[in-house]
């Protein structure tokens, strides 16, 4: 049993730290997030930072990484105001984890990865055709963690895209039947499973 107090994690080799707290949190949702700039450039980031905020009004978070270096994501929502959330699924996992690679502004990453860029209803951002599940986001605020000063960026859901045939009678997705691909820390992927859906909890 390996046991790592806090000064203990800092010490270690960088890559194995970075590697061993990212992962520690499980597996958790993949998604591209696609926005464009002023020169109506598309970017596409993944993304494994997805929370949920509220349903009453529907609104999603997700977690930026410090501003040290440029963040053309973080750049094109704010110029914006709109961006889209793509699920990743099983047949283009490689190609949305290329995404992290560092490409220049200029440089579409739906057409340096192999992705291609859809536009629906006049949104303004860019969605993953290939992606079954796709969300259209309009920014609404941002928080600054202090701590490490990452962002918590926060938006309304303004358009929610899924095949119907997915969603239960209670509403609930199936992210099996969607062959969502979940992720651990930063290039680790695993096929999603459906293992039961259990009642309201209530006290016994």
């Amino acid at each position: 049993m390996a046991v790592y107090t806090h000064d203990e994690l800092l010490a270690l080799d960088k890559y194995f730290r970075i590697n061993l707290v990212n992962t520690a949190s499980g597996i958790r949702s993949a998604n591209l997030i696609g926005s464009q700039n002023e020169a109506s450039v598309s970017n596409l980031a993944v993304f494994n930072s997805l929370v949920h905020i509220g349903a009453n009004p529907p609104c999603l978070g997700f977690v930026m990484r410090p501003l040290l270096v440029e963040r053309h994501t973080y750049a094109n929502i704010k110029k914006s105001g709109y961006y889209t959330i793509n699920q990743v699924n099983s047949a283009i996992y490689k190609e949305g984890h290329q995404t992290s690679a560092k490409y220049v502004a200029d440089t579409s990453e739906f057409t340096a990865c192999g992705l291609t860029e859809e536009y629906r209803d006049d949104f303004p951002a860019p969605f993953v055709k290939e992606s079954k599940l796709k969300i259209g986001m309009s920014f609404i605020e941002e928080h600054k963690i202090a701590y490490n000063d990452t962002i918590l960026i926060i938006g309304k859901i303004e358009k929610l895209i899924v095949p119907s045939e997915v969603i239960g009678v209670d509403g609930c997705i199936n992210h099996a039947d969607l062959e969502a691909v979940a992720v651990s820390g930063l290039s680790s992927y695993y096929d999603c499973k459906y293992k039961d859906q259990l009642e309201f909890a209530r006290p016994k």
